[in-house]
């Protein structure tokens, strides 16, 4: 992965290798695995009495998060979508396809799902084709794989449709593209604003308690602790 793809799309600039990882919290099992060439931070959640589980930005990779999948023996109930950028939507349909899991999103990303071919074409990726969503998500609305429900924060700036989804009981935030560490996501792609995304970080993540570990769309995992104290972007002067 190249450092001007990393940056072209938002990423930190300095990109540390993630690996996979399990977290298991309260019968909660969170599998972190970077799929594609932008290495996005897919979500594996499921619970491990029910079997239940939601799959979050599953942008490629799709046999690697299969084999995850079932070596849990978990079925997937939801396809959560933090954006509707390429390296986050693009294996989407193929997952839809074969675990019969609807694809969720906010409607307001819905104008970047007619722009997938351009987006390849910028990144010199493969289109995956039309994305079709089955429901809308936003604020106010929850998610659940089985006993672990999040609930959905519209955060605007990213992009136009740019969602978190907050884990109360597990005090953990999926924060796509929102934040990550050390930095937040870029703005001058289409549908990006750096007035909204300020707003969304400082009005409902920062709002967060700061023990909260958030999982960003791209690199290492952080805190809504350490951003309040560090990110240069958020530090209160």
């Amino acid at each position: 992965m190249s450092r001007i793809f990393c940056e072209s799309w938002g990423f930190p600039r300095e990109e540390r290798p993630c690996r996979i990882r399990t977290r298991y919290n309260d019968r909660m099992i969170h599998e972190i695995l970077p799929v594609g060439p932008l290495q996005c931070n897919c979500s594996i959640i499921g619970d491990e009495t029910t079997r239940e589980a939601m799959v979050i930005d599953p942008g490629d990779d799709i046999d690697e998060i299969q084999a995850l999948l079932a070596k849990h023996s978990l079925k997937v109930k939801q396809i959560v979508i933090t954006h509707a950028h390429i390296d986050h939507v693009g294996g989407a349909m193929k997952l839809r396809a074969a675990t019969g899991a609807p694809i969720l999103l906010n409607q307001n990303d819905y104008a970047l799902l007619k722009m997938l071919d351009d987006q390849a074409a910028w990144i010199g990726m493969r289109s995956p084709g039309k994305v079709e969503i089955d429901h809308s998500v936003s604020t106010g609305e929850t998610v659940a794989a089985g006993s672990h429900s999040a609930q959905i924060l519209h955060t605007p700036g990213h992009t136009e449709g740019s969602i978190c989804l907050y884990f109360s009981a597990e005090k953990k935030l999926i924060a796509g593209d929102t934040l990550f560490a050390g930095s937040i996501g870029r703005t001058d792609l289409p549908g990006g604003s750096m007035q909204k995304i300020l707003q969304s970080l400082h009005h409902t993540v920062l709002a967060l308690p700061d023990e909260t570990v958030v999982v960003p769309g791209h690199g290492p995992l952080t805190t809504i602790g350490e951003e309040r104290e560090s990110n240069p972007f958020l530090v209160q002067r």
